[in-house]
């Protein structure tokens, strides 16, 4: 394989979650054929996607064998700052403060209204945010993934009405998802899991008003002062969300496998 193959299988590996295969292939890429900018930028990349502080250093390490060798590549200089933006400055204060070095040099490299400009803008305005600007972009991850948990149940519930999955190709992630989810969701004993997946919307409501409903009573009969033992009424269905979160995992990992298959064939 050249150095473009092996960057091809990164990207596709990287894009779907595949991130300790991304770097297992970048490392041999570069084995195999020696020392590569991008191959380097994708092993950086990979750890870095892991948000832990022993793969940040490790992301370290691949970009600076990286730019010891091509001091100007943008797409290494621009993973290594929005690393170093990353980075606790009490914790680590060479690596932040790195990041004023590497903002220099790429402004020198990349024009304004470059790809590479605008990656540099908008790392600096994530590392700039203040403490209500985290929240609200922590309460917008909270809602895209609330999103996207209800169009995989949508999904599913499609899925569930049909009899069983459409035909779909084995790297399609999200046919792979529903695919999953009706596996773990089978048998006799999940079938009120089943029901409250086709009925999601109904099934939030009529909790709710259960939950209401029972803390109420339990308070009016004077049985207690103040109740929370309503909102139990809530486990099935985060049972039935559980179930959907696991078969999407499941569904990453079997994409991964097939990308694999196909990249040892």
């Amino acid at each position: 394989m050249t150095h473009d193959e092996f960057a091809d299988r990164c990207e596709d590996l990287f894009a779907v979650g595949g991130f300790t295969q991304v770097r297992k292939l970048s490392e041999a890429g570069l084995e195999e054929l020696g020392p590569d900018p991008v191959l380097y930028r994708w092993l950086g990349l990979a750890h870095a996607a892991e948000d832990e502080d022993d793969h940040d250093a490790e992301a370290e390490k691949a970009y600076k064998a990286g730019l010891a060798q091509w001091p100007d590549d943008l797409g290494l200089l621009v993973s290594y700052l929005e690393l170093c933006l990353r980075a606790d400055s009490w914790t680590y204060p060479g690596r932040s403060g790195r990041a004023v070095v590497l903002k220099e040099r790429i402004a020198v490299l990349a024009p304004a209204g470059s790809p590479e400009a605008a990656r540099v803008e908008a790392a600096l305005g994530h590392a700039g945010r203040g403490y209500w600007q985290d929240l609200r972009e922590r309460t917008a991850v909270v809602r895209a993934e609330r999103a996207a948990l209800a169009s995989h149940s949508a999904d599913v519930a499609e899925a569930l009405e049909r009899g069983g999955p459409a035909p779909a190709h084995p790297e399609d992630l999200r046919a792979a998802e529903v695919t999953a989810a009706l596996e773990l969701l089978a048998g006799p004993w999940r079938a009120p899991l089943r029901f409250m997946i086709r009925h999601r919307a109904a099934a939030y409501v009529v909790t709710f008003v259960l939950a209401l409903a029972t803390n109420k009573a339990l308070v009016l009969s004077g049985t207690l002062s103040y109740s929370l033992w309503g909102w139990l009424w809530y486990a099935p269905l985060l049972l039935a969300d559980g179930k959907l979160k696991s078969a999407r995992r499941l569904a990453r990992q079997r994409v991964i496998a097939a990308m694999e298959a196909r990249h040892r064939v």
